[in-house]
């Protein structure tokens, strides 16, 4: 690989056939070097999950001119972990995870594999942005993302993000209303109330399906939630960093 162009490598949780995986791929090898290195199947929900009790095998599926697409047995985070080692030495200007499909906004976040990859090569120092399209479908139309997309990886590629920043960013699905712009916003406050269905399978056997809605708790004009719904993309920059400073020292009235 010529090292004169930004190496960007790319990461997903939806499995290496996925829509979403594929045109990230398209987008960013308009900007450089690509190493997409994906999971195996879908993988979503995993968080920041890592695979530790069973061994990664990890193979090449495509190869091109300044790109390479490798499949990893893994989960998300697995991929940038074990993906560095395929960049001979180099380490990536800026790491890309998606386009997921489906919200990663507000609480979902918590449990997102795409932005699990995302906050991994955020710890280890690499600039990082998580891309979601606001549609779950399989066969999701990811036309009109390209605009956005190419913008935020520009303005990263060019800026960079404030150490220990990744950004997660969300992307109203294809609708007749065309999306007003970007929003620089805040997460949402939200949770899921779930529950497990019991069922009973064939066999006679008990399993449970997990179910539930979300709870949006916060329609406030600056976050994520309220942007989505009125039709602009949602860029939230977010921390791994999970300490609550402003509770330290009323933790340590408790005299401990």
């Amino acid at each position: 690989m010529m090292k004169n162009k930004p190496l960007i490598m790319i990461a997903n949780d939806d499995g290496y056939r996925a829509k979403g995986f594929y045109k990230l791929i398209e987008l960013m090898r308009n900007f450089g070097e690509v190493i997409a290195i994906s999971t195996e199947k879908p993988m979503s929900g995993q968080s920041h999950s890592i695979t530790n009790h069973d061994p990664l095998r990890v193979y090449m599926a495509d190869e091109d001119t300044d790109y390479k697409l490798y499949v990893c047995t893994g989960r998300p985070v697995d991929c940038i972990k074990i993906g560095y080692r395929f960049t001979d030495g180099r380490i990536p200007d800026l790491v890309v995870s998606g386009i997921n499909h489906g919200s990663n906004a507000s609480a979902n976040v918590i449990y997102s594999g795409t932005m699990g990859a995302a906050m991994e090569a955020c710890m280890d120092g690499i600039p990082a942005i998580g891309f979601s399209l606001l549609d779950y479908s399989s066969k999701a139309d990811f036309s009109h993302v390209d605009k956005y997309v190419n913008e935020l990886t520009k303005c990263v590629l060019d800026n960079g993000l404030p150490k220990g920043v990744c950004l997660n960013v969300n992307i109203p699905r294809l609708s007749e209303e065309s999306i007003k712009g970007i929003r620089v916003c805040r997460q949402a406050k939200g949770r899921w109330d779930q529950t497990f269905e019991h069922r009973v399978d064939p066999f006679g056997r008990d399993y449970y399906w997990l179910t539930g809605e979300f709870i949006e708790e916060d329609v406030a004009e600056d976050t994520d939630i309220y942007a989505l719904r009125n039709n602009f993309v949602s860029v939230v920059p977010t921390m791994y960093d999970m300490t609550s400073y402003s509770a330290v020292d009323i933790i340590k009235e408790w005299g401990l």
